[in-house]
């Protein structure tokens, strides 16, 4: 009998002046829509959905924050390390 998986993460820093605006939250929620199954979003004990750019947004995350981003199937590393690279660099800004 296998145990369930633990979920994925990767903890991130918002680097751009802007923070985490309208325009940047809908290129992280792009991403995430193509995972297989949940991606989430943590910023101090609040957990999102990262799908959604109304969450997103409610994190009101400005340059400086940290984030913890969550899979949960390893099937979907590829989505979190690709949101990872998007926030580590600035959402292309």
């Amino acid at each position: 009998m296998s145990s369930p998986t633990e979920p994925l993460s990767r903890t991130v820093t918002i680097v751009n002046e802007l923070g985490l605006h309208a325009r940047s939250a809908a290129k992280l929620a792009g991403i995430a829509q193509k995972a297989r199954r949940g991606v989430w979003i943590e910023k101090n004990g609040d957990r999102i959905d990262a799908t959604s750019i109304i969450d997103i947004l409610t994190l009101a995350a400005m340059q400086g924050s940290i984030l913890k981003i969550v899979i949960e199937d390893p099937v979907d590393t590829p989505t979190l390390n690709d949101i990872a690279h998007l926030v580590e660099e600035g959402f292309g800004e």
